[in-house]
């Protein structure tokens, strides 16, 4: 199952803190049709029926069935930068 860094996390812990008080809000990770080679990432108020639920230090991500399989033994990463810019980065899952 897909895993979180601290960093990813508090990212998305912010992220859902600037965008409304839904205590289900998290990021969802979408394929593009069914096309796994191709990730979509959004804000999402919750997750969808088929969705896989991953929650690390509060955040939540949701994965759609493509996406689940495809990040499976990956990790969430994230970085922001001097402005402010965030960028979200998959990595395999440390040993």
């Amino acid at each position: 199952m897909l895993t979180l860094t601290e960093t990813a996390a508090k990212v998305i812990r912010d992220l859902n803190t600037q965008s409304g008080e839904s205590t289900d809000k998290g990021i969802r990770i979408s394929s593009q049709g069914e096309d796994a080679g191709s990730l979509m990432l959004s804000v999402a108020d919750g997750p969808e029926t088929t969705d896989k639920v991953v929650e690390s230090e509060g955040a939540k991500v949701y994965l759609d069935p493509v996406a689940a399989t495809v990040l499976d033994d990956k990790a969430l990463d994230a970085d922001v930068d001097d402005q402010g810019g965030i960028s979200f980065h998959v990595e395999d899952q440390p040993v």
